[in-house]
């Protein structure tokens, strides 16, 4: 079993709240992660219909079951955050509840009602190209995505993409929100995937698919409430420019936007058109991975103006910002350092260009910094 990355701070966290709250997407690694880290704790999940409905009917007696509990999915029963407000008041004790889910709306509004101050909270995505610390090349790791199930039982990735897609999305999306054209939506999973990386025009979005841009709205805050898809904002500083108002579009697993691209084997990455876009969708998500896996907020922007000056990451640390330019390029040129190059003159709290390419070398040219995706 690999060992992750989250596993010392959230044993740490248990010792210091009284209850610690894992979120993710489905298939992430939670229920793993928390049952490998309190293996002395009551395993409930609440996935099982006869579980739910007793923590439903008598939530006192279902927490009363042991001293310590793992409740997995616990945004089945919401209002159970409540009653665990009581325990852990009563009690005055850490550790007492370990809980998971998946749905990032339902989740945080019962946490943040019931257990502010009580709980730590952990985001914890799928693997890391650091936890896995694995021999593949580049296309592989695009194709394949980092899914712990899909590695951990050598699975056909398209395979087990397509069914991730029919049982855990549809399902989930079906239970947060009606959604009655599901092949207008599932159409419209495919448009995303295709937007990776590229500004988000939601009026085109609503002509392409034929729904109002309402709609569109809608169905991107459940696929961001599911840990499917992320927003980039822009970074905003008074740099006397027009800047962008619109954000970028990125999926938390890279291998299941490359199922939504109709991509069936590695071989097929090599040569496809939005590679460029998936490379830099990877790196991104590596560089959020690293800091959740800190317990720490990712604080992560993009830069570009009107007239297409633009950087791909930008990170912003308060008094500083480093910024990140992102090719799937092996070659290096001058060409690549030239968003850092505009970016570092016009911003002068910018104090670490760095170059991300697919290449083996790391070190400086041209002034900024230069590194393999794989040091990440």
């Amino acid at each position: 079993m690999i060992k992750r990355a989250l596993f010392k701070p959230v044993v740490d966290l248990a010792k210091q709240y009284p209850v610690v709250t894992i979120t993710g997407p489905r298939q992430s690694g939670k229920t793993t992660l928390s049952r490998e880290c309190f293996k002395e704790y009551k395993y409930l999940n609440l996935e099982d219909l006869n579980l739910r409905e007793f923590a439903s009917l008598d939530p006192k007696g279902f927490l009363s079951q042991a001293p310590k509990m793992v409740i997995d999915e616990i945004q089945r029963v919401p209002e159970l955050a409540s009653y665990i407000q009581v325990f852990v008041d009563e009690s005055k004790k850490n550790g007492q509840f370990i809980l998971t889910g998946s749905h990032q709306l339902a989740l945080s509004k019962s946490v943040s009602q019931s257990l502010a101050g009580r709980t730590a909270l952990i985001n914890l995505l799928p693997f890391s190209i650091k936890e896995l610390d694995e021999d593949l090349s580049l296309d592989s790791l695009i194709y394949r995505g980092f899914y712990p199930r899909i590695i951990d039982q050598k699975l056909n990735p398209t395979q087990a993409q397509s069914f991730y897609v029919k049982t855990y999305l549809e399902k989930d999306l079906r239970e947060l929100q009606e959604i009655r054209n599901l092949k207008a939506f599932e159409s419209f999973l495919k448009l995303c995937a295709s937007n990776i990386g590229q500004l988000l025009n939601k009026s085109r979005l609503s002509n392409d698919l034929g729904v109002d841009a309402k709609t569109i709205e809608s169905w991107l805050s459940i696929l961001e409430a599911s840990f499917v898809i992320y927003r980039l904002q822009p970074h905003y500083k008074n740099f006397r420019k027009r800047l962008t108002k619109q954000s970028k579009l990125y999926f938390y697993d890279v291998g299941l936007a490359s199922y939504l691209l109709g991509i069936k084997n590695k071989e097929q990455v090599s040569s496809h058109p939005l590679r460029g876009s998936l490379f830099e969708n990877l790196v991104i998500t590596e560089k959020m991975k690293l800091l959740l896996n800190k317990v720490q907020e990712p604080s992560f922007y993009f830069f570009r103006d009107h007239i297409g000056n633009e950087v791909d990451l930008i990170e912003d640390l308060g008094e500083k910002v480093l910024s990140y330019e992102i090719k799937a390029s092996q070659s290096l040129s001058k060409n690549l350092f030239k968003g850092l190059e505009f970016y570092s003159k016009l911003n002068p709290s910018n104090t670490r260009s760095s170059l991300i390419y697919s290449g083996d070398e790391k070190g400086q040219m041209y002034g900024h910094h230069y590194s393999s995706y794989k040091d990440l």
